[in-house]
């Protein structure tokens, strides 16, 4: 489940270490061209198939408010909840949460926290982005004690959540189709280069939802516990001015993963990519 909750966040990336890349520009956004505001909700089904089984075994949460401060000024801040089915729980127990606090303007981060909790496996994180980019992190694995550490991030360096909306705010029609496009991430102690790559158009059925016209990215995962590095993740995005991911999937080592939105609400546009 901890993979496929990043999935969900990363939205279509292939962390390269070790190597200084070309940062995704960092602008201002218009309020106007924003494609998300306060209030957004958004919940996602994941599936697991494997030969001949086929079944829904848990969700992810996406909530996002805005707010204000003396010391901020306006922002957003958003949840991100991840959970297992009961049934399921027997078998791996999964209760994940990540928030995030980010400018309204052009979403760099300044807050982010995780806490994960995956069968025996504990993670928590606990970032302060600072104005010269670098990041106050604070790592706990397991019942160890926390560890400090400072980050040497960039401007275009976010967090998972703050990411997740970032990308939807970018100028899908200057990216042209197979070319890598760049962005940074923080997770854990280390800082992550990433890319993405555009395939194109398609319809896409999302099962329960209905037909939707999207726009279609893909990457190649990174090898670890799930994936074997040789899969594909390909995520379809919806093709209106809300670019809410609408479907994901990709093979793991055992079986494949699917990830279907199933429900929304409080979009700041109208869901126009929605066929039927």
């Amino acid at each position: 489940m901890r993979a496929i909750l990043v999935i969900i966040l990363f939205l279509m990336i292939i962390p390269v270490k070790g190597q200084v890349k070309p940062c995704a520009p960092v602008n201002n956004i218009p309020e106007n061209d924003r494609a998300f505001d306060d209030g957004e909700r958004v919940v996602y089904v994941i599936n697991y198939t494997w030969g001949v089984i086929k079944t829904d075994v848990g969700e992810a949460v996406v909530s996002l408010k805005r707010l204000s401060d003396n010391v901020y000024g306006d922002y957003f801040h958003s949840i991100i909840t991840g959970y297992s089915y009961k049934f399921y729980e027997m078998f791996f127990k999964v209760k994940d949460l990540f928030e995030s606090k980010f400018n309204t303007t052009n979403g760099r981060p300044f807050y982010f926290h995780r806490d994960i909790s995956e069968g025996r496996y504990r993670m928590k994180n606990w970032y302060k982005f600072n104005p010269d980019y670098s990041i106050n992190a604070n790592v706990q694995r397991l019942d160890q004690p926390s560890k400090d550490t400072l980050l040497k991030g960039r401007e275009c360096t976010f967090d998972l959540v703050s990411l997740f909306y970032f990308s939807r705010n970018m100028d899908f029609s200057k990216i042209l189709p197979g070319v890598e496009q760049p962005i940074s991430f923080a997770i854990d102690d280390e800082i992550f280069d990433l890319y993405y790559r555009y395939i194109g158009p398609e319809i896409k059925r999302v099962p329960g939802m209905g037909q939707f016209r999207t726009l279609k990215f893909a990457a190649r995962v990174v090898v670890g516990e799930v994936f074997s590095g040789k899969e594909e993740l390909v995520i379809w995005v919806s093709d209106d001015k809300n670019r809410i991911p609408l479907m994901f999937e990709t093979p793991i080592i055992v079986g494949k993963v699917t990830g279907r939105i199933s429900s929304y609400k409080n979009l700041k546009h109208p869901l126009s990519s929605k066929i039927r």
